[in-house]
């Protein structure tokens, strides 16, 4: 069926209320070709065989032959008159046409067909009379009384089309209402009275909670209604009553990746999912992405973890494994679980590996691409552990063209560690334009400068840029961050303050001005402002709880510094983190269990500065 936002018209193949594995709607026929004779013939035909029409059947007396034919020949006419009508544009006659000869034939093929006239030009208000016609000289059709349901709430009337969803419910076959139900999410997705509806639907679902057979689908078709209504703890109570009607169920599990971080209960409802349902490796590497994507990397290297001993014949297990092992600066750990994924790619054809495997590898494209992108990370780990020889080598084995700007970022920063800066960058300016953009370019002769500490040099390669194009966010950020470093602060918050104002979403942009001014005790209640506006467009972030941290830390609450650093450090053990939670520990008088988290940070990056200089104001000695 069709469906219509406020703005007009758009056209489906699927009825938003088809069941789920039902058999789809057949296609429309185009506007401009709808007229054939054969399909005039074929309507009056069915009339025929059919009988005559329900209002002459009434009559006792049965028509003769030659009646029968006047009528047919009649019916034949109008389809006719109508269908040249539409072929030469003029929609309102054709559907007057068909829709006079539906109510007096109370023939349900015209019905639907002087419906999908005005859907297809766009006329709601004729289709929504039509239909209601429809239902009115048939009121058990399931299709006019789906038709009527969806046309309501495209006509943004959907309080009005719940007695009719109420309906199409009780009309429905046991087997299908479990699908229809699933279904109703997406039909009252545009509706613009999210609560209202939401409520309303409370009751028309009320009697499917309690039935076995739908208990399922209406707990969590109400979850998502309510959660679009903008009520995330009613959605959340909704899941976790439908996992406790099913634990092995996957559904409640999907449904809570969606709350993630804000709602600790969807970590709950997740957690306790693949308690029983271990076996469920989608859910399992959906729960992984969405934890990375967080930033709460231990939890998801845990479930990865998991994997690595419980499935240890998954190689996208290995390889998001190694790929967080990286992220998380553990370059050794991760060199050994991306060359376990070579192994294992190299062992078995694709065709032998099993299907959650391959559809993880589908999101990756192909394996071939796989192996491409595990070369670049172990390139990425040798350098971690000062073997450029060896990172050099794995990059030489890349040749796939859609990391050629990964490889180059990779070269040249390996260039500018060996101290070759003046080769890269002329490697860089040599670039074709019309391979890399000049952004790009800006951007990698930026790394180079940063990672030889030229920080003067960076701030006018990062200038000039920024006046060729004006307002870039990215290229903003990049010179604020270089401004840092050498001092001129004013002019970093200048920076800042223009990207906020162009994005005010961007939580870096909070949080990096912010930290500036903790990290240098200063403004404090501004900074804590600022870092908390990052906090709430970036939940749980652990970079960002890391900075709030700090604050208070400046502020003088030890006591919740400690507690936010702790809880960031579970979360994201990054060296910097660490660090900080080294000081706060030491500063409390807790020296033996500062040392312990200052040597696993000295473990993992000896050369961190932020560690160094926190060694030795402190004068710590480990």
């Amino acid at each position: 069926m069709y469906f219509q936002d406020k703005a007009g018209f758009y056209f489906s193949k699927h009825s938003a209320l088809e069941p789920a594995g039902g058999r789809p709607a057949r296609p429309r026929t185009p506007l401009a070709r709808g007229f054939t004779l054969f399909w005039a013939l074929v309507t009056a035909g069915l009339l025929l065989l059919s009988g005559q029409p329900r209002a002459q059947a009434q009559n006792d007396a049965a028509p003769s032959s030659a009646q029968n034919a006047v009528t047919v020949a009649s019916l034949v006419y109008q389809i006719l008159v109508a269908e040249f009508a539409l072929q030469s544009g003029d929609v309102g006659v054709s559907y007057q046409v068909l829709l006079g000869a539906a109510r007096k034939t109370k023939n349900e093929l015209l019905f639907q067909r002087s419906t999908d006239i005005a859907l297809q030009a766009k006329a709601g208000d004729l289709a929504l009379a039509a239909a209601q016609y429809w239902q009115t000289a048939f009121p058990e059709s399931i299709t006019a009384l789906r038709y009527v349901t969806e046309l309501l709430v495209a006509l943004d009337r959907t309080p009005q089309a719940m007695p009719h969803l109420r309906t199409l419910l009780e009309l429905s076959s046991p087997s299908a209402r479990a699908s229809l139900i699933n279904s109703i999410p997406r039909l009252l997705g545009s509706t613009s009275q999210a609560s209202l509806v939401a409520g309303l639907l409370d009751d028309v679902l009320l009697p499917y909670l309690r039935d076995p057979p739908t208990q399922m689908a209406a707990h969590m078709a109400l979850a998502r209604v309510w959660m679009a209504a903008g009520k995330p703890d009613r959605a959340m109570g909704l899941i976790q009553a439908a996992q406790r009607l099913d634990p092995r169920a996957s559904e409640p599990a999907q449904a809570a990746l969606e709350f993630l971080p804000t709602h600790a209960q969807a970590f709950d409802v997740l957690e306790r999912h693949l308690q029983v349902r271990a076996d469920n490796t989608p859910v399992r590497l959906a729960y992984v992405q969405a934890l990375a994507k967080i930033q709460r990397l231990s939890q998801a290297m845990e479930q990865l973890q998991w994997m690595s001993i419980n499935q240890p014949d998954n190689p996208l297990g290995w390889f998001l494994l190694g790929t967080l092992q990286l992220e998380s600066s553990h370059p050794k750990e991760a060199q050994r679980s991306l060359k376990t994924v070579l192994k294992l790619l190299a062992s078995k054809p694709a065709s032998a590996l099993s299907k959650d495997t391959q559809d993880g590898l589908n999101s990756q494209e192909t394996t071939e691409q796989m192996q491409q992108k595990i070369w670049l990370l172990l390139s990425q780990a040798s350098d971690e552990l000062g073997d450029a020889k060896e990172a050099l080598v794995w990059l030489d084995k890349v040749n796939d063209p859609e990391l050629d700007l990964q490889v180059l970022e990779r070269r040249v920063e390996i260039m500018a560690k060996q101290g070759k800066v003046r080769q890269a960058r002329q490697l860089i300016r040599e670039l074709d334009d019309t391979l890399v953009s000049d952004q790009a370019k800006v951007v990698l002769e930026a790394l180079v400068l940063r990672e030889s500490r030229q920080w003067g040099q960076a701030r006018i390669v990062l200038s000039m840029a920024n006046q060729r194009l004006p307002n870039n966010v990215d290229l903003l950020y990049e010179q604020a961050m270089v401004e840092e470093k050498l001092g001129r602060l004013e002019d970093m918050e200048r920076l800042l303050r223009k990207i906020i104002d162009l994005k005010p979403d961007h939580h870096h942009a909070h949080n990096a001005l912010g930290y500036a001014w903790a990290q240098r005790n200063m403004r404090l209640p501004e900074a804590k402002i600022l870092i908390q506006r990052a906090l709430e467009l970036k939940p749980g972030d652990p970079f960002i709880t890391d900075s709030l941290a700090w604050v208070e830390y400046r502020l003088g609450n030890t006591s919740e510094a400690l507690r936010l650093l702790r809880q960031a450090y579970k979360f994201r053990p990054d060296p910097e983190i660490g660090t900080h939670l080294g000081e706060v520990l030491w500063v409390q008088g807790q020296q033996e269990a500062a040392k312990v988290i200052l040597r696993e940070v000295r473990q993992r990056d000896p050369r961190n500065e932020a560690l160094m200089e926190t060694l030795a104001r402190l004068r710590i000695k480990l």
